[in-house]
């Protein structure tokens, strides 16, 4: 346990009254380890159980009323192990049929003439509530109390009311510690973290409950900034630098053997790159760019530099594969300027042994591999630029380790996910951004078209007829295997083994993450070989794999991916001086779904679709589950909180800026945040 707790307590967590050996159990697949877990483990909503009238109330909507029982009430059994139960209430003078669904034990409870308290959604038209609870004399006056019923996430073996109350008697014998200074509390109107957490969990009103809500979501984000103002400030300030004295000369010659000429994009960031390697502190720069628009050649010419003034680079990507694509194609673009090597989890034995040899004398230029660089034996001769490739893949840990690799190391993240402002000054802090929005000359913007599983035959022929061209194709899905809770939703498996039976040739290749890493290799290299005409994947080709023969994708169940996802798997076609196509396969059951369908076939600009992703998914699942490299705050919502962010983001630069957030008075935060927050890992 942690020197520094936001929550005392006096007793463990195993002495709460009424807490046994199998409660505790599902606690802890709660996360709930602590009293301090189960204090800050926070309702996910609130019921609301204020009684309304019924001649008020809007149609279709969840209403809790008090009624009379004015008909004996009726059971009727069907299907298997299914009932209905049907009462009948006055209810202010509106006579109201009750239904409620395999709860028959209620029939026993319900007395003639006797007032029960029924919640269910109304239906006015047949003055008809479909119950979902109802609750007899002690019951409904402690629901005419708690007007507002926090419901908690819980496994099966604990009620709501028996977390409840665990929570509520707990909450009486704790000490809750206050974070935030008075002048900050009363500066933005807020409450002591006391009250809030208390609020939270028992909250007399709405009002009431607003106002702690927004206490706890300002105090998590101002936590969250004062760590990435620290991190900042250690990563841009801890070490001197090393001065890149790189040959210019040797650069250029480098760029004009390149077989394309950089747009201005490229070059405007290559140039923001050599004043940082040049400038007396480290570099600590993110370079984000649109799907195909050349971060890579702009990586290349940076390592290259680097070369050139006697140091060598590391390139650190999530995936093998993508590993191995930027060793093959940086292998092809360097000749002999470079030497380049690969080490992944796949590399070993004498091979990795000779590799790393060669990598601590000094004879490897540039290393490329997955977290396999970060393990100890891997030791640089003279490492001075670290890259990390779709750096929100990564926990802080892993680059803060590969960053150690070289004390006095630039450091360059990359991104093809085009991150809105929101989310870049989140996830990345302060640092310096780079911007690559102009795609290389001679490409064709991708034609994006949405079809229905209906015209699926359609959609086949046009992939034919690119196949004829001599091209190659992409299909998409979402699953690898069937799921009996997503039957309608198609299986890279099964839509394999279809088109292998309809082409027939054997030029179908299939991969997806359960295969082994070996198998999957091949698979790509045949792919990239034109040994395959037809790739059916999931999602493991969203990032990197660069085939530019391939013009044609289809996306098999297109609305189950969110728009960054799908932007990112359409980047695969698009790669060459021919036309391309991606064709969304999708029958959306929401107004969500159709308008990401929508979207996808109006724009094709990443960055666009990464602020409308933003807006319509929230932060959370902006990139993907346990990937944004944010916390999981309970409260806040980087979307809909953005002002108080910024606010959050103000006060805590000028804390760690004026050197007051290092006096005594906040020794109790730092040492909080450094045991609790510095070093830890969201992802």
């Amino acid at each position: 346990m942690s020197k520094v707790n936001l929550i005392e307590s006096p007793y463990p967590l195993q002495n709460i009254k009424g807490l046994g050996p199998k409660r505790m159990a599902l606690l802890h697949e709660l996360n709930i380890h602590t009293v301090e877990d189960l204090i800050l483990y926070l309702p996910t909503r609130y019921d609301d159980n204020t009684i309304v009238d019924l001649n008020m109330a809007e149609d279709q909507s969840t209403v809790t009323v008090v009624g009379q029982v004015y008909s004996v009430p009726t059971v009727a059994f069907f299907g298997r192990n299914k009932s209905k139960l049907t009462v009948h209430l006055m209810v202010d003078n509106i006579a109201v049929k009750c239904v409620f669904f395999n709860q028959p034990y209620l029939k026993k409870k319900i007395e003639l003439h006797g007032t029960v308290t029924v919640k269910g959604k109304w239906n006015r038209a047949k003055q008809e509530i479909n119950g979902n609870r109802m609750f007899f004399d002690a019951q409904a006056q402690d629901t005419e109390e708690v007007k507002l019923e926090p419901v908690y996430r819980i496994k099966e073996g604990i009620k709501q009311k028996q977390m409840r109350d665990m929570i509520l008697r707990t909450l009486n014998d704790v000490t809750i510690h206050e974070w935030l200074t008075d002048d900050l509390r009363n500066k933005y109107k807020l409450e002591t973290l006391d009250y809030t957490i208390k609020t939270m969990h028992q909250p007399k009103d709405r009002t009431e409950l607003m106002r702690a809500r927004r206490t706890y979501a300002f105090t998590e984000l101002f936590m969250f900034e004062l760590r990435m103002q620290w991190l900042n400030r250690i990563e841009k300030t801890s070490d001197e630098a090393i001065e890149v004295n790189y040959d210019i000369k040797k650069v250029k010659a480098f760029i004009d053997t390149l077989p394309f000429e950089l747009t201005d994009a490229q070059k405007t960031s290559v140039n923001e790159i050599f004043r940082d390697l040049k400038a007396p502190i480290r570099m600590h720069r993110l370079l984000q760019g649109d799907v195909g628009s050349g971060k890579t050649v702009v990586a290349a010419i940076c390592m290259y530099a680097l070369k050139t003034a006697g140091y060598q680079s590391a390139l650190m990507v999530p995936t093998e594969i993508l590993a191995e694509q930027h060793a093959n194609s940086l292998t092809e673009l360097f000749g002999d300027y470079m030497n380049v090597a690969l080490l992944t989890g796949s590399v070993k034995g004498k091979k990795r042994r000779a590799l790393l040899e060669q990598l601590e004398n000094g004879t490897i230029d540039c290393l490329i591999g997955t977290h396999a660089l970060i393990q100890d034996d891997v030791i640089f001769n003279n490492v001075g630029l670290v890259i990390t490739d779709e750096q929100h893949r990564f926990g802080v840990n892993q680059r803060q380790m590969l960053r150690e690799k070289g004390a006095m190391t630039n450091v360059l993240f990359m991104t093809a996910t085009p991150i809105p402002r929101t989310l870049a000054i989140s996830v990345f802090g302060e640092m310096d951004v780079s911007s690559i929005k102009q795609l290389p000359k001679g490409r064709k913007p991708i034609i994006t078209n949405w079809a229905k599983h209906e015209q699926y035959e359609q959609v086949l022929a046009q992939m034919t007829s690119e196949l004829q061209k001599g091209r190659q194709a992409y299909v998409i899905c979402p699953l690898i295997e069937s799921s009996e809770h997503l039957e309608d939703v198609q299986n890279v498996v099964a839509l394999y083994e279809s088109l292998q039976a309809h082409y027939g040739n054997g030029r179908v290749g299939l991969l997806h993450g359960k295969m082994p890493a070996d198998e999957k290799d091949d698979v790509m290299t045949r792919f990239s070989e034109h040994e395959l005409d037809i790739l059916v994947s999931t999602t493991v080709v969203e990032v990197g794999v660069n085939v530019p023969n391939a013009t044609f994708m289809m996306i098999y169940d297109a609305d189950r991916f969110g728009l960054s996802t799908l932007h990112q798997l359409r980047g695969r076609v698009g790669r060459s001086e021919h036309q391309s196509y991606c064709v969304l396969i999708a029958s959306p059951k929401t107004e969500t779904g159709i308008e990401r369908m929508t979207i996808m076939t109006q724009t094709t600009d990443g960055f666009e679709l990464s602020e409308r992703d933003l807006e319509m998914r929230g932060p959370g699942d902006f990139f993907g589950v346990k990937q944004s490299g944010l916390p999981d705050f309970m409260v806040a919502n980087i979307v809909e909180d953005y002002r108080m962010l910024e606010v959050a983001r103000d006060e805590a630069a000028e804390l760690i800026q004026s050197g007051v957030f290092f006096t005594d008075a906040y020794e109790h935060l730092r040492t909080f945040i450094d045991e609790n927050l510095l070093h830890m890992s969201f992802d």
